[in-house]
């Protein structure tokens, strides 16, 4: 009987190692699942700030341009 008994807390001892490993499984693929997302929502951010900072960096020359050919005008304005 004693050999039974070993066997048995053995089994018993396995069976709750794989269910802490099961729960820890779990729980690295909830944070996985939960980075994954975060990862996305940057990226998207990341992208929308690209093309935000695209834009403003034209105006920026637009601007650029037209100040400069006014500057360009009122300069031969006093010449004239």
């Amino acid at each position: 009987m004693p050999n039974y008994s070993v066997a048995m807390d053995s089994l018993e001892q396995t069976g709750k190692d794989l269910q802490r490993l099961e729960q820890q499984l779990r729980k690295l693929l909830e944070q996985t699942q939960r980075l994954s997302e975060e990862n996305r929502s940057l990226q998207a951010r990341q992208d929308s700030l690209v093309a935000e900072r695209a834009a403003l960096v034209a105006k920026n020359d637009e601007a650029r341009t037209k100040v400069e050919a006014m500057i360009h005008r009122l300069k031969a304005l006093e010449q004239s």
